[in-house]
């Protein structure tokens, strides 16, 4: 069976983390071979474009979108392509539906020039899935503070937040066939049940398919 490309996505204090590891266990228990990455970062030079985005005072907003997408063509070539032309099951921690949604929306950059450097970089690979967990930016803000010490983008005021969320609603409707919304803010179990349904029929619906 080939690999498959599923990304998580969502504004910081979702609980991605948690719930990314979650995932990888479901799909482990299925029998899959798992390649668990997250972006920006991924490959030793990708991660430390990663420190310099999330490190740096300041960064002019194209400069931004250009190092997420320089660390994202290291981290293909070297990792996920790779992963996926062996037949293993890659689940990211993030990809381009967050520079839309970050670069895009959030700095204000528009769709336009994502979308070039995504034909670009990418070609013609898009995730098979995407699980969006959404929550408004307001019920994520003590989970932020828990943190203590933040890194540049989750300093960002919260108008930035609220752009950032609007612009993942906007791509998901846009793409309802690829994207999955969890609500972020139920009870962890609640979370959970609803990604194991999701990752219970696309594992069934993908294993039918070959």
């Amino acid at each position: 069976m080939r690999g498959r490309l599923i990304t998580i996505e969502g504004i910081e204090g979702v609980g991605k983390s948690t719930n990314l590891a979650f995932v990888a266990d479901r799909l482990r228990a299925a029998g899959c071979e798992v390649l668990v990455t997250r972006e920006p970062g991924g490959t030793p030079v990708a991660e430390r474009i990663r420190g310099l985005l999330l490190g740096a005072e300041r960064l002019a907003a194209m400069t931004e979108l250009l190092l997420m997408f320089a660390a994202r063509a290291e981290h293909l070539e070297q990792s996920i392509r790779p992963a996926l032309a062996a037949g293993r099951w890659v689940l990211c921690d993030r990809f381009t539906d967050a520079s839309y949604a970050y670069q895009g929306a959030g700095r204000g950059l528009g769709a336009a020039p994502v979308a070039t450097l995504e034909r670009l970089v990418q070609g013609d690979l898009r995730p098979d899935l995407t699980i969006l967990l959404d929550a408004p930016p307001e019920a994520t803000l003590a989970r932020r503070a828990e943190r203590g010490e933040n890194d540049r983008f989750e300093r960002e005021a919260l108008a930035f937040f609220r752009r950032v969320r609007q612009g993942y609603l906007d791509r998901a409707a846009a793409e309802p066939a690829r994207f999955r919304v969890i609500d972020a803010r139920l009870a962890l179990p609640e979370v959970q049940l609803a990604l194991a349904n999701v990752i219970e029929t696309f594992i069934e619906e993908n294993t039918i398919s070959e």
